[in-house]
């Protein structure tokens, strides 16, 4: 029986042969590496994929932040570059209770809530008061900065310093009461836009209401407006939007 001789060259025999072995060896590495390469595969999986959450996460940010931003300069009445004059705000001054000088000035380094009302308000003004101080509460529990808060009297004639003063003992510590002057508080009213009448011609000692608008005034630490806050907002709205705005600044 005739021995069966392979058709193909010498040469190619061999490293057919060789290629062969090194594809065998090849193999075996690869079985032996493969629980380490599938386990690098998932880290990097995941590595990828926190990036991706975190990247998310700060697009999110970014355009809250952006978009509380315009709408802080659209209250105060500034185009996209940051032109125009603002609506709210302005100078003025007054005297606290302690009969010292309160003037724009005074805003300027803290956040401030300006409120505009009267101490004979029979129930939305004492409301107002009990608001802001759930919204301040809020604020501390979440460690934002101090905010200071202003209530100015529209009824100069019957709210001097020191009834201001026994008034605002009954809501959070710390509220600034201001007064002064008919022309004086005519004139803060003016500056923030806000309108108050008082009936014309009362007979003295005679009681009455004041009208006026129902507002709290964000100011930011430079003293310029930055949101209107009015009865829409309870507790967690008002104090998530003073948050927004203390976080896009």
């Amino acid at each position: 029986k005739k021995k069966q001789y392979s058709r193909l060259p010498l040469g190619m025999e061999v490293e057919n042969k060789t290629n062969n072995e090194d594809n065998i060896e090849i193999a075996k590495k690869q079985a032996k590496r493969g629980p380490d390469f599938e386990f690098a595969t998932w880290k990097g999986l995941v590595l990828l994929a926190v990036v991706g959450v975190s990247l998310f996460g700060f697009f999110r940010y970014e355009k809250k932040r952006l978009e509380t931003v315009k709408e802080a300069d659209s209250n105060r009445g500034k185009t996209s570059k940051g032109y125009g004059k603002p609506l709210i705000g302005g100078a003025f001054e007054l005297i606290d209770t302690n009969k010292e000088k309160f003037t724009q000035d005074n805003l300027k380094g803290h956040w401030s809530l300006v409120y505009f009302g009267f101490t004979h308000c029979p129930d939305i003004c004492p409301e107002e008061l009990d608001q802001l101080g759930e919204w301040l509460d809020i604020l501390k529990a979440k460690n934002y900065p101090d905010i200071q808060s202003i209530f100015i009297t529209c009824d100069p004639n019957r709210d001097t310093p020191e009834v201001i003063k026994n008034y605002l003992e009954e809501f959070h510590e710390g509220i600034i009461g201001l007064t002064g002057t008919h022309e004086q508080v005519k004139h803060a009213c003016k500056q923030y836009r806000v309108y108050f009448s008082t009936p014309k011609d009362v007979p003295k000692g005679e009681d009455y209401l004041v009208d006026h608008s129902i507002f709290f005034y964000l100011m930011d630490p430079q003293g310029e407006f930055v949101q209107a806050l009015g009865r829409q907002y309870d507790g967690e709205a008002g104090a998530a939007k003073i948050m927004d705005h203390i976080d896009a600044y």
